[in-house]
């Protein structure tokens, strides 16, 4: 840990930056996915999906800054490189069955729902801890997991 200021002891900064780190390979992971789906996307709902998976992976793109900052706000180093990603995260494979819109929709609506819960539990922790800023840093990204759970889950809905 790097020295500051910062009045969490460092016992609690300590704990925050491994759940931070933790969450942050799997926002980079869920970032990876929203590409994925993004690039392979087929069918008649193309367009529409290519564009509303890019607009996910830029709002995770913000949830990747967001983590990694406050690790290096708590005195942690931030850990992103895609071995540390692979190491660290938890989320399930990216795996379409195939490459219709609805393959892709279901494979990324998994891997949404998965990592809000994950952002719900870390809010959980952070308050566990006495620390509400990066609680709320995580109330924020489960928030707009949230949101674009639903927009992407919204294509399946609609074909019940």
């Amino acid at each position: 840990m790097y020295p500051t200021k910062n009045d969490l002891p460092e016992t609690v900064r300590s704990k925050l930056v491994e759940l931070c780190n933790a969450r942050l390979a799997e926002a980079i992971d869920l970032q990876t996915q929203c590409k994925q789906a993004h690039w392979n996307v087929k069918g008649p709902t193309f367009i529409a999906l290519h564009e509303l998976f890019d607009r996910v992976n830029e709002d995770v793109e913000g949830y990747v800054d967001l983590i990694a900052e406050r690790v290096v706000q708590l005195g942690g180093v931030a850990e992103g490189t895609a071995r540390s990603v692979a190491k660290r995260s938890s989320l399930s494979e990216y795996a379409p069955k195939g490459p219709g819109g609805r393959d892709h929709v279901e494979a990324l609506s998994s891997a949404l729902a998965a990592f809000g819960k994950l952002a719900r539990s870390a809010v959980n922790q952070a308050d566990d801890v006495g620390d509400a800023d990066t609680a709320a840093i995580f109330t924020e990204i489960s928030r707009g997991t949230d949101k674009w759970l639903w927009f992407v889950e919204s294509h399946l809905q609609a074909e019940r």
